[in-house]
């Protein structure tokens, strides 16, 4: 797809969003690999912002350069912050109690801990997306391997059978310690994201390493 039609796609997908003020944004679109630039309110404007570029049919890649910068006069305290993520994350039913915890410096939040499954750990970082003074989040939580090699890799292949998305044989699925490897060509951002996705919802799996390419 021809750059300048992909950017004005961008562009028309962001202003589509009614969640973002798309006005104070950028977008530059070189060999399918887009660069988001400018500022927004919140850390969530900034993930769906970077949500809907990426939804754009063409897009091979994204670098994420938009900024949060929050508006009025209140600064929310880290002290503050730490508070609200802990009480948020405390009521947040697929995160085990006590399993997560909280520091913050200058806006940014990170969580440590240890959890089951891969959707505990991304559901505690989308618990405090949307806090105010939140100006991004380091997500270290880990989590623990408690399934065979084997069981993952097949776990994974027949997940990505069922997927209607994405063609199976395209992608080769490799496990080590519970970390992931794909490989393989998809024709979609869609496809690779189904992919990764299939990878990260077998128990055990810490890590995916995405080595798809979009052809």
């Amino acid at each position: 797809m021809n750059d300048n039609i992909l950017r004005q796609d961008i562009i028309d997908e962001l202003e589509f969003e009614p969640s973002i003020d798309a006005a104070n944004n950028g977008v530059a679109v070189d060999n399918g690999v887009v660069t988001l630039t400018g500022h927004v309110s919140t850390f969530a404007q900034k993930a769906t912002a970077e949500n809907a570029a990426l939804s754009v049919k063409g897009v091979k890649g994204l670098a994420q350069e938009i900024e949060v910068r929050p508006y009025g006069s209140h600064v929310t305290t880290d002290e503050e912050i730490a508070k609200r993520a802990l009480h948020t994350i405390s009521w947040n039913t697929v995160i085990p109690e006590g399993a997560v915890q909280v520091k913050v410096q200058n806006g940014w939040v990170t969580l440590t801990g240890m959890v089951d499954w891969q959707y505990q750990k991304a559901g505690a970082a989308n618990a405090i997306q949307y806090l105010a003074g939140v100006l991004g989040v380091y997500n270290n939580i880990e989590v623990k391997p408690h399934a065979s090699v084997s069981d993952v890799k097949k776990r994974i292949e027949d997940a990505l059978k069922r997927n209607a998305e994405v063609e199976a044989k395209a992608i080769n699925v490799s496990v080590s310690d519970g970390k992931v490897r794909l490989d393989g060509k998809v024709h979609t951002w869609a496809e690779r994201s189904a992919s990764v996705r299939a990878a990260w919802a077998a128990p055990g799996v810490h890590l995916v390493e995405d080595r798809i390419m979009i052809a």
